[in-house]
């Protein structure tokens, strides 16, 4: 993605970067599912919900974690790897399908980056996230020059 192609940043919500880079390796911050700021979706994942009601909301997040680290990069560069991802579900007592909320990031890094966009992983159940939103993800991911 060239400089012109880039998207544009998440909006941070408060005193801090979308993503930062250090030498090859980019982290970015938590990412919520906003599109132009605005949550998509808000409230705890359900156990009485089928779990595809979110994955537009996680796709969301992760769109905007990849977007904020593709963003560091210069021209001649791309993400080689996502080294780690974590999935902060917001979620009510009782869920335990983590896991299948952090597969529709993974599968999204998968489509977008290939065998590149799985790395570790992290699935963790909180009991809020910021504004309310049901999601929230992070990346960290390592550079290379293209060649």
């Amino acid at each position: 993605m060239s400089m012109s192609e880039k998207k544009g940043n998440p909006i941070p919500q408060g005193k801090y970067v979308p993503a930062l880079r250090f030498g090859s390796l980019i982290y970015t911050a938590g990412m919520t599912p906003r599109n132009n700021g605005v949550l998509i979706q808000s409230g705890k994942v359900s156990t009485k919900e089928p779990i595809e009601n979110y994955k537009e909301a996680v796709r969301q997040a992760v769109a905007n974690a990849l977007a904020a680290a593709q963003n560091t990069l210069s021209e001649q560069e791309q993400l080689k790897q996502i080294l780690s991802l974590t999935v902060y579900i917001q979620a009510e007592e009782g869920f335990q399908a983590h896991s299948s909320i952090a597969d529709f990031a993974s599968e999204y890094l998968f489509e977008t980056l290939g065998d590149a966009g799985i790395g570790s992983r992290a699935a963790i159940g909180v009991s809020s996230l910021p504004g309310g939103a049901p999601v929230e993800i992070q990346l960290i991911a390592a550079v290379s020059s293209q060649r």
